[in-house]
């Protein structure tokens, strides 16, 4: 599928994606990597290349070459340890049982302290890096529509990457651009979707509202066990077009047909904060999945009838009074059940 931050083909359907991951990060027998202490500068020896026969490079020899590259360009002073370089995120992203050995363009970096000359060296010279982000304050997205949007910067390359997601019904498979998305990392058990398979086993709904549907990893995984009819929704423009994205993404595992994106990324980008809430996409079959953009407090206006069960994954769920009373305002429009994953 054509990437709407670099322009190739960087997002692939499910299918495709999960048959490659068993051997995704695994060494082939002529891999041989080094591992460094990540609390102390890299030793002053020459950093590997990556592997002959299969391609790869152990990750701490790729931070290694990162970290020089780095110092080369003043962002660091040599004197750090390895681990201020930055923070890792493989695509795709998984369970690992063990630290993995990266294949060409798998390494998305996020960093405080990276430059730009650095990470166009970074793009031009590890070919295990597809991009590089330098974060800043805050994480990205809103936590209200009335609140300043928060994004990170890409400075080269793409770091759009995926994550899966493991459910009882199989796995599902979550694209996002980085820069402009929260991490959300496979950890092998997510509470979140543990907290969704509980709810749907307790009330068996035959139509589901994730208010708050980041990349669409909810909504999609109550596609994924059965639900007929779900509804998606984010005011964060990102959210709602890989959420879109990703029903497109994980359609051979659901009962519908084509999906239909009404609306682009540059159109969404144009309005990156929505109140009324516009369809993004739709898919119609057996099952039935609408994507919207807006806030979740207006979204009662475009939703059926008989609303079962609703996710609502709040930004700031540590404000107690806030949660409390969007839920009521919910709960007197939409009515249904609540839960908070």
């Amino acid at each position: 599928m054509h990437c709407p931050v670099c322009g190739h083909d960087c997002v692939t359907d499910a299918r495709e994606l999960l048959a490659a991951l068993p051997e995704r990060f695994a060494p082939c027998p002529d891999c041989m990597g080094l591992v460094y202490d990540k609390r102390l500068p890299p030793p002053d020896i020459d950093v590997a290349e990556p592997c002959s026969s299969c391609g790869k490079r152990f990750i701490d020899e790729v931070f290694a070459q990162i970290y020089r590259v780095m110092a080369d360009e003043g962002d660091l002073a040599g004197t750090e340890p390895l681990a201020a370089v930055g923070t890792p995120l493989v695509h795709p992203g998984f369970a690992l049982r063990q630290p993995p050995y990266l294949p060409p363009g798998s390494l998305v970096l996020l960093s405080q302290v990276v430059g730009e000359r650095a990470a166009a060296r970074l793009v031009a010279e590890v070919p295990e890096v597809r991009g590089v982000v330098r974060t800043g304050a805050g994480t990205p997205g809103i936590a209200d529509t009335d609140a300043e949007p928060h994004a990170h910067t890409l400075l080269a390359g793409c770091d759009v990457r995926a994550d899966v997601f493991p459910t009882r019904a199989g796995p599902v498979v979550v694209y996002k651009q980085q820069s402009v998305l929260h991490i959300e990392f496979p950890r092998g058990i997510d509470a979140k979707i543990l907290s969704l398979e509980r709810e749907i086993e307790r009330h068996h709904p035959r139509t589901f509202v994730d208010a708050c549907s980041g990349a669409g990893t909810l909504g999609i995984a109550a596609a994924r066990a059965g639900v007929p009819r779900v509804v998606c929704n984010d005011a964060w423009y990102a959210a709602a077009y890989w959420t879109a994205c990703n029903l497109r993404v994980n359609r051979e595992f659901l009962a519908i047909e084509e999906v239909t994106v009404h609306r682009s990324y540059d159109d969404l980008r144009r309005r990156p904060v929505a109140r009324d809430p516009a369809l993004v996409a739709t898919a119609a079959g057996a099952q039935e999945v609408e994507v919207y953009q807006g806030d979740l407090r207006l979204l009662d206006a475009v939703l059926p009838q008989n609303i079962d069960l609703s996710a609502l994954d709040l930004f700031e769920k540590a404000d107690a009074a806030k949660v409390s009373r969007i839920a009521a305002a919910w709960r007197a429009r939409v009515g249904g059940d609540i839960f908070i994953p």
